[in-house]
């Protein structure tokens, strides 16, 4: 089994308005993208060119947003919005992977 593209722990999920997971993963893994919960449940995934996901003007700079299967879910990921950390990391990550299918 190939190392994951991206992986993220301790992700808050949240799916408006409620949060599903505060210590939740994010993981694209043989182009798809996966949300998982603390105990490793999937909540949702698809493939990665099939997933939307930005930065709203709203939002804080550890938050990015991803509609997965049409459902919005708010990520929060430790780190400022930079290419080497938290949301700038999974938006590069996401961006390359969809390329490469």
């Amino acid at each position: 089994m190939a190392e994951p593209e991206f992986t993220a722990t301790g992700v808050r999920i949240e799916r408006w308005p409620r949060s599903l997971t505060r210590a939740g993963e994010v993981r694209i893994e043989d182009g798809r993208l996966s949300l998982l919960t603390s105990y490793g449940s999937e909540i949702d995934s698809a493939p990665v060119n099939a997933v939307r996901a930005g930065r709203p003007w709203f939002a804080k700079p550890d938050e990015t947003v991803a509609k997965v299967n049409g459902t919005r879910y708010r990520l929060t990921m430790d780190g400022p919005q930079d290419r080497a950390s938290g949301p700038g990391r999974f938006l590069e990550a996401l961006k390359r992977a969809s390329k490469g299918r």
